[in-house]
């Protein structure tokens, strides 16, 4: 019996490999156009994606605001440890050290500054009567401690001034004041606005009002060698967990955190003992839920009204994996412009925010994060019309 040639069967599957590489060459045409043809269902699907993605877009950017917003003064100090009284909360939770751990701090090897700095609750009484809450900040700017930045009216060297303090411009109608020299008092005790700053808000709704060190210890009460917190600078090239322990051992009724460990126990009492952090969360976790809902009824309707088609391509001998790459490719293709569109408009409404007291962030790890979410919600939208298709009778197609 003559054998079969071998460059026939070769030539048989050159013939079908390009027939593969054809059909998939052709599935993002096919995608795009089963896409397009209606347009309504397309908008639909679109405005689902640009609603979930702005909604998570805003609900994430609030929440990385909110927790620079809480560590605002902690990243401006940004010391290698702090010193804290026990049980201290957040940077706005402040109580009193006892007034001997200075000297301990400087005199441990390792340790190159110490800088003490003062953080109360008080009252302020407006030029035109009535009172408000203020967390008064007290420091030796003088030495390197913690001083106001963003400083648009006056100067560091005015709040040198008998009764001088610094507030931000954004609380000026909640302190009662209108410009640069208006006076007030703090505790009973005359003040004097002397500077003026821009962008330094409180995660509560109680402003911050800057003061010298000695001004803030007499304004709060506290003892001439009393302070809030210790912050310590290591020397350079130190160990400062070898630095850390030694503090603990020679200090008592205090705690030495890290910057980073101060930072986080501020921002996760905020954010998740008060409930302000999981309310974000939720609203994201809604828009995502919302978004996919949204999406999947779409692909599904899309999908059904396009079942003859389907059918016919299965008849005409096209793969299962085929058909659910042309809807994955559709989904994709629905994802990319949802998000751009989205990611516009979030844009859009974090630049409108800048005028308000809202602070919304956007950061490229951010938008990276909504590109993947966006993709894997479109992706796991398909699913349902995946699933639809799968159940194709091919002969069907003949019956009609």
């Amino acid at each position: 019996m003559t054998g079969i040639d071998p460059t026939l069967n070769a030539t048989a599957d050159h013939s079908l490999s390009d027939g593969k590489l054809k059909a998939i060459r052709m599935a993002p045409k096919l995608a795009f156009r089963n896409l397009f043809h209606d347009r309504m269902s397309l908008v639909v699907t679109l405005i689902g994606i640009v609603f979930s993605v702005v909604l998570v877009a805003v609900q994430c950017g609030l929440y990385l605001g909110s927790e620079r917003t809480i560590a605002v003064v902690l990243d401006e100090a940004k010391p290698d440890l702090w010193v804290v009284p026990v049980g201290t909360k957040s940077f706005d939770d402040a109580s009193l050290l006892t007034g001997r751990e200075t000297y301990p701090v400087l005199s441990t090897p390792g340790v190159q500054s110490a800088e003490e700095l003062v953080v109360g609750f008080t009252s302020w009484r407006k030029p035109q009567g009535g009172t408000k809450a203020i967390v008064l900040v007290g420091s030796n700017w003088t030495r390197g401690g913690l001083q106001p930045w963003n400083i648009q009216e006056g100067s560091i060297a005015e709040l040198n001034a008998p009764g001088a303090v610094a507030i931000d411009q954004s609380y000026f109608p909640d302190l009662g004041i209108n410009a640069v020299g208006e006076r007030a008092e703090i505790n009973k005790q005359r003040v004097t606005v002397k500077a003026v700053t821009k962008g330094i808000r409180a995660f509560t709704t109680l402003p911050y009002v800057f003061t010298s060190l000695e001004r803030a210890r007499q304004l709060t009460g506290a003892g001439p060698e009393q302070s809030s917190y210790i912050l310590v600078r290591t020397l350079p090239g130190s160990d400062i967990e070898a630095v850390r322990t030694q503090l603990v051992s020679r200090i008592k009724d205090a705690e030495v955190l890290t910057h980073a460990e101060f930072r986080a126990r501020s921002t996760n009492y905020w954010l998740f003992k008060t409930g302000a952090g999981m309310a974000l969360i939720a609203g994201a976790l809604l828009g995502v839920i919302v978004g996919v809902v949204i999406v999947a009824q779409t692909l599904y309707s899309s999908t059904k009204d396009h079942l003859n088609e389907f059918a016919t391509l299965r008849a005409l001998g096209a793969s299962a994996g085929y058909i659910h790459l042309v809807i994955l490719l559709q989904a994709l293709m629905s994802a990319v412009l949802g998000y751009l569109a989205g990611l516009g408009l979030s844009l859009i409404a974090i630049e409108a925010s800048k005028a308000t007291t809202l602070k919304i962030v956007m950061t490229p790890g951010l938008a990276g994060a909504l590109f993947a979410l966006t993709i894997g919600m479109c992706a796991i939208a398909a699913m349902s019309a995946i699933m639809k298709v799968t159940r194709i009778d091919p002969a069907g197609v003949f019956s009609r």
